[in-house]
């Protein structure tokens, strides 16, 4: 795209300060994704949980001068003298209204998705089979909301012969907005399911919103199968002109399937359509893929497509990368895998995540040649190299004959290779990695997870998976709670109860988080080394390592007049004043901190000395999620209000209060005071309704033996299962020596194989246990889900006899975590 901003502040009925005369060719929402500050517009947009305004400042240093704002900054003129502003009523909407607005600029036809799930998958698996002969844009990953669909519309321009734009909605109202931008040709409607359900009264109430994307369409692929979409879409009058294609294997359709059993991990479809019967090989074995390929299969047949090339195409569908993993690579290495698709957009995100590596003094890209991008290749390359430079790379390994014949675009650090198995015979020679974070990106015919496995450290069969977007959600959903600024300190102490502190740390300073804390001075030495620049709160600050306090800018929690009095000294031998200090009080669970009548002798001491400032007053509750302890919240509640307020009247001047843990802040609002902190809430453990956290961390193993145990044989030490009956045992590589418990054994737990709960049978030992598979259709190599998204990690606690909190931190070292994105 590329507008004048006064053509912009035009379309979107804006008010323009500044000159008109700048030309900008990207847009930005997200103030940490910023690649070219100089022809880049920022929309302001105020959401729920955050304010895009805050960042014009930020942005402004950064080289930004375009803005899109719902208000004007404050001496506009005085701190933004090169500034241009428009300003709307609401800059979602101006968004929005540009959007629909570039849509109509073009003919170009296009293909909207919608549904409950499987949106992205079949968007992605369209590209896949159609981008052979068609210039295909595409929503990036799965952008599909109300921010998402305009950032999508926007990216389409001249060059494109076909759209794939994918609308998501989970409330009455929201696709009206969706259906002005993408305008699309011709609709497909993929499946309806529970999602969002709490905001319908009914299925059919939340597919009829859903249909209303296809309102202006010429043509609606669906499954003739779901009721409630297909009587809508032949019943209501709104559809009347919108011709329709379906396919179905219970009622007539305009393509007729019929479904074979599934075996050997995939499935057979017979398709008839218009007096042609032939039949699909579909790589997928599960009922979701199955429908998805379908809906490309039928889309196809619509378009014309002969039945030989769907065939072809469908049986080498691949799997879509709905997330990028990080892993634990050679020589101290991060790995970033991407390994199956390759385009500018994704390479956009991708990169921003290998930015977010701080831990690593260097960062490398593996990059393949970029197929079917409709640019000529100079501008390919050279938008490539700017992409690279813009986000600070190092190095760049690229591999292919177009990525080697522009290695002059490039300026970083560079290595080009003629294909995948040159690389990897150089990996180790003259093409070395080694405390660097690499990202692996590449399109599907390089097989470059050929390259991610070679870098990736081989360990433990048992991994666990940490889901940074759950992570992402469940802080969201809990500043969502808080009051207009409040502030929030996340809790990582603890290897960040058992997922990783440095992964977890970089995650919550990439969005903004006020304050991190730790329970000890070495825990944010860490952090510090790892590349975390944002507040860090020591909550127990051991004498012996004051001096790590100051050397790594950690502001410690000060609990015992000892402690208090040392410190002042050191902060004296060092000649530092003001500096950052966070009081504990004891209000009742009596560990750490100041009692009550030691309240005026420590604001004294506080109002005398100059070496150490107060930034906040603090105190725990003891029993925030039991509500027979609620009596008891308020009692400490009361008194911490009490005594802070003496404090802060004997010192002079104010400081930040807090009290309220995770439980605390679901159910004590009245208690928020400046602000909270965060602890297992962020894990996916909520005192209030679980559905509205996402677990984050789930474990798995794999079955390595398999094995027959006849009628009275035992299993493991001491003969404590004895089978009653012939029993198939799986062994399972993971023991107490991984963190789970020996009283698990012997049927008191269980594990998932399969979508079926797996006894464990005889004492657990350090490093393997034996499940019960007897009925169960599992053999060797099949994963063992130990705790994870239908495996509650409540539950395998309750089969511990513990809380989720001890679970998750006696997860051992040895135990690979691999951290992803959605």
């Amino acid at each position: 795209m590329e507008y004048s901003i006064a053509e912009i502040a035009r379309t979107v009925g804006g008010e323009l300060y500044g000159s008109g005369d700048g030309t900008v060719k990207h847009v930005l929402t997200d103030s940490r994704s910023l690649f070219y500050p100089s022809d880049t517009v920022f929309f302001a947009i105020a959401g729920e949980r955050n304010d895009g305004h805050h960042y014009i400042g930020e942005l402004y240093r950064q080289g930004v001068r375009y803005f899109v704002v719902d208000s004007l900054p404050d001496n506009m003129g005085e701190h933004f003298p090169e500034g241009v502003f428009v300003k709307t009523a609401h800059a979602l909407h101006a968004l929005q209204q540009l959007a629909a607005q570039h849509r109509r600029r073009f003919l170009t036809p296009v293909i909207g998705v919608t549904g409950s799930n499987g949106k992205t998958v079949v968007k992605e698996w369209l590209f896949q089979c159609i981008h052979q002969e068609k210039n295909i844009v595409r929503s990036p990953q799965s952008y599909n909301s109300q921010v998402g669909v305009p950032l999508s519309v926007l990216l389409l321009d001249e060059k494109h012969d076909l759209a794939i734009f994918e609308a998501g909605m989970s409330q009455p109202g929201e696709m009206d907005r969706l259906q002005a931008m993408i305008l699309p040709d011709v609709g497909i409607f993929t499946h309806l399911g529970e999602a969002h359900q709490e905001n319908f009264s009914s299925l059919r109430e939340k597919a009829a919103e859903k249909l209303k994307l296809f309102r202006r369409c010429r043509t609606v692929i669906y499954r003739g199968d779901h009721a409630e979409a297909a009587q809508i879409l032949e019943n209501d009058d709104a559809y009347k002109g919108v011709s329709r294609f379906s396919w179905a294997t219970g009622v007539r359709a305009d393509v007729q399937v019929t479904l074979s059993p599934v075996s050997s991990g995939s499935a057979r479809a017979t398709v008839s359509h218009a007096g042609e019967r032939f039949e699909l090989l579909i790589p997928f074995s599960d009922d979701a893929s199955i429908e998805n390929a379908l809906h490309v299969a039928t889309l196809m047949l619509f378009m014309g497509y002969a039945p030989e090339v769907i065939i072809r195409r469908i049986a080498q569908l691949t799997p879509v990368a709905m997330r990028l993993d990080l892993k634990k690579g050679i020589r101290r290495c991060t790995v970033i895998n991407d390994a199956y698709n390759a385009d500018t957009g994704s390479l956009s995100v991708a990169l921003d995540l290998l930015a977010r590596q701080r831990q690593h003094p260097k960062k490398t890209v593996i990059l393949s040649d970029i197929l079917q991008s409709g640019k000529s290749q100079d501008d390919l390359y050279r938008e490539i190299a700017a992409l690279l430079s813009a986000k600070n790379v190092d190095r760049l390994v690229g591999v292919g004959e177009e990525i080697s014949a522009h290695a002059d675009f490039f300026s970083c650090e560079k290595h080009f290779y003629g294909s995948t198995g040159e690389l990897l015979n150089r990996l180790g020679g003259d093409l070395r990695f080694t405390d660097e974070a690499v990202l692996v990106k590449g399109s599907r015919k390089f097989e470059f997870e050929r390259i991610v496995r070679a870098l990736e450290d081989k360990a433990h069969k048992t991994v666990m998976e940490i889901n940074l977007s759950a992570v992402i959600h469940n802080y969201n959903y809990f500043k969502s709670l808080l009051r207009p600024g409040v502030k929030m300190t996340v809790m990582v102490k603890a290897f960040a109860y058992g997922n990783g502190s440095v992964e977890i740390a970089g995650l919550l300073q990439h969005h903004r988080a006020d304050y991190l804390a730790v329970a000890f001075a070495d825990e944010g030495k860490e952090l510090r080394e790892n590349g975390v620049t944002m507040p860090v709160m020591v909550m127990n600050p051991e004498e012996g390592g004051l001096d790590t306090l100051i050397r790594y800018r950690l502001e410690p929690e000060i609990y015992h007049f000892r402690l208090l009095r040392q410190f002042t000294q050191l902060l004296a031998d060092h000649a530092l004043y003001d500096y950052p200090v966070h009081v504990k009080l004891d209000t009742g669970m009596h560990r750490l901190g100041f009692q009550e009548h030691e309240t005026d002798e420590l604001a004294e001491y506080l109002r005398k000395q100059s070496f150490m400032r107060v930034q906040s007053v603090f105190s725990h509750l003891a029993g925030s999620d039991d509500p027979a302890l609620d009596y008891f919240v308020r009692e400490q509640t009361e008194t911490f209000r009490r005594m802070s307020d003496r404090i802060e009247t004997l010192i002079g001047y104010p400081f930040m209060r807090h009290i309220l843990n995770s439980a605390g802040i679901e159910r004590f609002p009245e208690a928020q005071f400046d602000m909270v902190r965060l602890g297992i809430g962020l894990h996916g453990v909520s005192a209030v309704d679980a559905s509205r956290v996402r677990q984050v961390a789930s474990l798995s193993s794999v079955i390595i033996q398999v094995k027959d145990v006849p009628a009275g044989d035992s299993v493991g030490y001491n003969r404590r299962f004895i089978a009653a009956s012939p029993t198939r045992i799986g062994i399972v590589p993971v023991g107490y020596a991984d963190g789970l418990h020996r009283m698990l054994g012997n049927g008191a737990g269980s594990f998932t194989v399969n979508g079926q709960r797996a006894p464990l049978v005889g004492n657990m030992s350090m490093d393997m246990c034996a499940v019960d598979l007897t009925g169960i259709d599992a053999g060797e190599g099949d994963t063992v889900i130990i705790f994870g998204e239908n495996a509650p990690l409540s539950e395998i606690a309750r089969q511990m006899q513990t809380i989720p909190y001890e679970l998750l931190t006696r997860i051992a070292p040895r135990v690979k975590r691999i951290y992803y994105q959605e």
